[in-house]
């Protein structure tokens, strides 16, 4: 069973510590959330974890083995990263695009091979995307195009996949489906891990929350509550509702 884990991780940049002294344990089947405000340490932390970034102290490891031990077409071949704000220079098409996430399959040269395909139609599916097959990528609206970037990161069907704001720039109706979508594969048994902004979100589809504030985790917890999100806001929330009617209003520092 895969298991994902940081051991006391830190990062330095430029004489400023992005992170300190995180551990955590992650395993196949869960669908975590990692929150916290800008300039917390979220995309570091899951660049680190997805073994894009080293760190300068501890350690991630993945079934036992370290991250840095690993090939990144070893490490490819099992998890699958989507980033924050990804971009695209080429007019490639969006199937082409989302066979990207194949690259560890594919042949060097030579166009799609046909047992690809099912494969991409579904990603396409799932994401919405079918009437959008041949495209040019490049002209997309920002929300398909964050769709086809979670498509790519989905095709493969990886065993770990870490999400950075997935659903920045989507619409209600479909920032829900990919959540419905991310807490899919996390019920096939894919380990997943996305940063979220969306209170409301975050309390309703992940099975376990990682507050993240200046660098170290601030909570870990199966519920999001209102003391957490004072804790890593400063603002007050009132919660409502329960299991999947969850939701997150914001109040005003006038109001109790």
């Amino acid at each position: 069973m895969t298991l994902l884990a940081a051991d006391n991780v830190g990062v330095t940049r430029g004489g400023k510590t992005i992170l300190r002294d995180v551990s955590l344990q992650a395993h196949a089947g869960e669908f975590i959330a990692v929150i916290g405000p800008n300039g917390a340490g979220k995309s570091t932390l899951l660049s680190v974890l997805a073994g894009l970034l080293k760190p300068d102290t501890g350690q991630v490891v993945l079934d036992s083995k370290s991250l840095a031990s690993l090939s990144m077409a070893r490490l490819a071949a099992r998890r699958a990263y989507l980033p924050q704000n990804p971009r695209l220079e080429w007019p490639i098409s969006v199937e082409r695009l989302v066979a990207l996430g194949l690259t560890p399959r594919l042949p060097a040269t030579g166009g799609l091979p046909l047992e690809f395909q099912p494969a991409i139609t579904r990603a396409l599916e799932l994401c919405d995307l079918v009437d959008r097959r041949t495209q040019a990528a490049t002209t997309l609206s920002g929300g398909e195009f964050a769709r086809a970037m979670l498509a790519r990161a989905i095709v493969s069907e990886p065993q770990i996949l870490i999400v950075d704001e997935p659903i920045t720039g989507l619409d209600p109706r479909h920032a829900m489906q990919s959540m419905n979508l991310l807490s899919q594969f996390a019920r096939s048994g894919t380990l997943v891990i996305a940063s979220l902004h969306d209170l409301t979100l975050a309390a309703r589809y992940p099975g376990r929350v990682i507050v993240v504030v200046d660098g170290a985790v601030a909570g870990d917890t199966d519920l999001l509550t209102e003391e957490l999100v004072h804790r890593a806001f400063g603002v007050r929330a009132h919660l409502s509702g329960q299991g999947d009617s969850r939701a997150f209003t914001l109040l005003s520092p006038s109001e109790k």
